[in-house]
């Protein structure tokens, strides 16, 4: 749904059906006279009109059946009554989030399933009763239905009298044809009658109409406001049920990340430290055999085994620094990425300014965003410089890697930037990533401050 009238025109009205000449010539008018004949102005308007049919029958509904309900709570009818009462409202609901969704533009999730404890009908009736998004639910109906009367009658006064006084030139000759009067009647008694029936006074009404007509999408627009927020007030998820659904997708998230590390680290092992270990134990075994038969070759074999050990404690060093480097708990960010800048190919700029440091899964977190980032650089980026800038805002530590490369860097295109977007996403973090083709890129991530003392 576009912001304002000129985007909401150039959505639904494309040169395809306009012809780009009138486009561009209806374009150049400005906003407020363009207002009254787009197409979102006029399904805003609809929407009103079939609100207060719609606001009726589920007001007469649910005040019918929540009072029979009221009413046979002494009996064990009144539960399934109350329950039939709350079914019916949802679906007054998911009709009223359709409508919204075609007419509003307005973007609102289904509310959260009901949770049944068994199965059968008393189960059912349970998990209406006890949800909380069914009790919105009829509130909704009971709240709609003055709202639907007040804006529905504000509405269609505005627009007819509107339209009819704008037009009023077009049609006042009915009034002499067939009426029998000069015009529209604007004031009349026993002895005095007042009517629109010459040209100034057929014009000044016809200028009143074009204000009427001017001024009602927007009355309309703010009229549709209040059912925006209704809506998604009252007929979609609770902020606690999202806020659940999304910590159940961040626990998702977080396994698959820890699994995919053990694989790797596992794979690591295997191909790395693992077989440089069993090839040197091979090597040593068999410059045991021959100390005695050829000490001079056993000598170049235990030194050619000494090699060995080296390379496979380098790579036993870069895997545990891939982890948890032993730099960063022990001095902190600013230490920690400086060495990873060290190692970078092109020159890297680091500059940390936090007042203090912040909790280990955090400080963590923000370690491997860097380090994954400043190997990007190094990969594809085909750089000359990067900068690193690290510094707190209130209680979110930001971050912000830029080079001066190609650029083109894509989030969505399947590379390592989204699987950064989903660790930062599970920690209720952000990443946003501005990379145009030709470059620079600048990659910013945004995590939650927490303290030493919360980890």
């Amino acid at each position: 749904m576009a912001t304002d009238y000129g985007q909401g025109y150039g959505r639904h009205g494309g040169p395809g059906f306009h012809g780009a000449g009138a486009e561009g010539r209806t374009r150049r008018l400005p906003v407020a006279l363009r207002a009254p004949v787009e197409a979102r102005s006029w399904r805003e308007f609809g929407y009103l009109m079939l609100s207060l049919p719609i606001a009726i029958a589920g007001f007469v509904y649910a005040v019918t059946m929540v009072s029979l309900g009221a009413g046979l709570l002494i009996t064990f009818l009144g539960v399934p009554v109350l329950a039939a009462a709350l079914a019916g409202c949802r679906g007054f609901g998911a009709l009223e989030r359709a409508r919204a969704r075609a007419l509003l533009g307005v973007e609102i999730a289904d509310p959260e399933p009901l949770r049944r404890k068994g199965r059968g009908p008393m189960a059912s009736m349970g998990a209406l009763l006890r949800s909380g998004t069914s009790w919105r639910h009829l509130l909704y109906t009971l709240v709609q239905f003055p709202w639907a009367v007040f804006a529905f009658a504000v509405a269609l006064s505005f627009w007819a009298y509107g339209w009819a006084m704008l037009t009023y030139p077009l049609w006042f000759w009915l009034f002499p044809l067939y009426g029998g009067q000069g015009g529209l009647q604007l004031y009349g008694d026993e002895g005095h009658r007042i009517y629109l029936d010459n040209p100034f006074e057929i014009g000044v009404t016809a200028l009143v109409g074009l204000l009427f007509t001017l001024a009602t999408p927007w009355i309309v627009r703010a009229l549709t406001t209040v059912d925006r927020l209704m809506v998604l007030g009252l007929l979609g998820p609770s902020k606690l049920a999202t806020r659940v659904v999304e910590l159940e997708s961040d626990r998702g998230v977080v396994v698959d990340t820890a699994a995919a590390d053990l694989r790797r680290i596992e794979r690591d092992l295997h191909d790395g430290a693992q077989a440089r270990l069993v090839a040197l134990a091979m090597d040593l075994g068999l410059a045991k055999e021959k100390l005695s038969e050829d000490p001079r070759e056993a000598a170049r074999m235990v030194d050619e085994a000494h090699g060995e050990v080296k390379t496979a404690l380098q790579e036993l060093r870069d895997l545990a620094r891939g982890i948890h480097p032993a730099v960063l708990t022990d001095r902190g960010l600013d230490a920690a990425l400086s060495a990873v800048a060290s190692r970078c190919t092109v020159p890297v700029r680091v500059e940390v300014d936090l007042p203090s440091r912040p909790a280990p899964a955090i400080e963590g977190i923000a370690y491997f965003t860097v380090s994954e980032l400043l190997q990007n650089i190094s990969k594809h980026s085909r750089a000359t410089r990067a900068t690193v800038d690290v510094w707190r805002v209130e209680n979110r530590l930001m971050l912000q890697v830029t080079d001066n490369g190609v650029g083109g860097a894509e989030p969505s295109a399947g590379s390592g930037l989204a699987g950064l977007a989903e660790r930062l996403d599970a920690v209720d973090g952000i990443l946003v990533v501005d990379s145009p083709p030709a470059g620079p890129t600048r990659v910013t991530a945004e995590l939650p401050w927490r303290g030493q003392h919360i980890a």
